[in-house]
């Protein structure tokens, strides 16, 4: 009973890292990051995981716990490269962390944030995951033999093991890709923990392009569930503290290429269920347990980053696109699950799918901007006709 907290905070760190390992390193490529920037990038936003988790959950007793945004990384990959280059999309993280301080000190902000309607904010997340959720199917086609594998391993255990499905996939990845590195020319890059700076340049068109979607999302799908996940538990989460702390972590991580830290949503009821511990009281350590493993997981990304480079880049996507497969249909799910806003939702995910994009600016703004045009234009009176005669 003692080791069971330990136990089920380790395992649901491990899931979490491996879940999403390559979604975080495709989105920070795509806005202009070279390998050795993702993969600081990586470190940091592991470490800031760690350090926050352990600060908050020891200090309030409480199983709170922290996840880089997943979410958020998944709009970087939809808005390519910005105005200004990797130094300008460092400075957009910035501003997203700065923004999450707001959050916490004025609660006119989150009101605010709360009014976007839940369905647009969902499709626009649905829209711009898409795509990575694509990957697995055009890399099967250019890669077979080493996809296939991959994606049988995640089909068997997500019947079997449905949390474990895709570590599963992800440990048959690195099993691929040592192969393929005997085949070939073998294992090149760093293999010590580094992290490289990067001075944040600020650039209007980084921020509106990836700083506010960043921000909207990693609010929406990660922040305002984590709260309601541990209140669904019975723990009150500090959300002032939470929202300094995640902001705090952001603003530092960012020049090292860390793009958001949040509080956890999915993740986050493993820690504060009975599965952690039957007594509530005592289910905060496996949310420190869960800090410590990112904190050991932060040391081992860099020579894991290196050891994956020796893959096509799409090998490496196909775990990206199986792990987000949840993300895409809880958010079309949430998206058209009400009658009044579905219309605002799906041209929401289409223009976010789209990959349109406009004055320098990526679609995930500008799927927020169209779903709240056409949800405010739906809902104006229609005038009622004057009857002659």
């Amino acid at each position: 009973m003692e080791r069971q907290p330990l136990l089920a905070g380790v395992g649901i760190a491990v899931v979490g890292y491996t879940s999403s390992f390559a979604v975080v390193l495709a989105g920070l490529r795509s806005v202009g990051a070279t390998d050795v920037q993702a993969t600081s990038g990586l470190v940091a936003v592991s470490a800031a995981t760690g350090v926050g988790t352990l600060w908050l959950s020891r200090r309030h007793r409480r199983p709170l716990t922290l996840a880089w945004s997943t979410p958020g990384a998944a709009v970087l990959a939809s808005t390519h490269a910005v105005g200004g280059g990797w130094p300008a999309a460092v400075g957009a993280f910035v501003v997203t962390g700065l923004l999450v301080l707001l959050t916490g000190a004025l609660p006119t902000l989150a009101r605010l944030i709360n009014r976007i309607p839940a369905p647009i904010a969902q499709a626009m997340l649905a829209g711009v995951v898409l795509e990575l959720c694509l990957a697995p199917v055009t890399a099967l086609r250019s890669h077979p033999w080493q996809v296939a594998p991959i994606l049988l391993t995640w089909l068997v255990l997500a019947r079997l093991a449905p949390r474990w499905s895709v570590p599963a996939a992800f440990v048959v990845l690195l099993l691929v890709v040592g192969v393929d590195a005997a085949r070939t020319s073998g294992v090149a890059g760093p293999w010590v923990p580094q992290l490289t700076w990067t001075t944040p340049h600020l650039s209007l068109g980084a921020v509106v392009s990836i700083a506010l979607p960043l921000y909207v999302v990693t609010m929406a799908a990660q922040n305002v569930p984590g709260v309601a996940i541990l209140k669904s538990f019975g723990f009150e989460v500090p959300w002032r503290e939470a929202m300094t702390t995640t902001g705090v972590g952001t603003v530092l991580g960012a020049p090292f290429g860390g793009h958001a830290i949040n509080l956890a949503a999915i993740s986050a009821a493993v820690p504060a269920s009975p599965e952690a511990h039957p007594d509530p009281a005592r289910r905060w350590p496996a949310a420190a347990a869960f800090g410590s493993t990112f904190l050991v997981l932060a040391v081992v990304t860099t020579p894991l980053v290196s050891y994956l480079a020796a893959a096509p880049v799409a090998v490496v996507g196909t775990v990206a696109g199986v792990g987000l497969l949840g993300t895409l249909g809880a958010a079309l799910s949430a998206a058209v699950a009400e009658i009044p806003d579905r219309t605002a939702a799906v041209v929401t995910f289409v223009v976010a799918a789209s990959g349109f994009t406009l004055a320098g600016i990526g679609p995930a703004f500008w799927a927020l901007v169209a779903g709240l045009i056409v949800h405010a234009v739906l809902r104006l009176p229609v005038p009622s006709r004057r009857v002659s005669g």
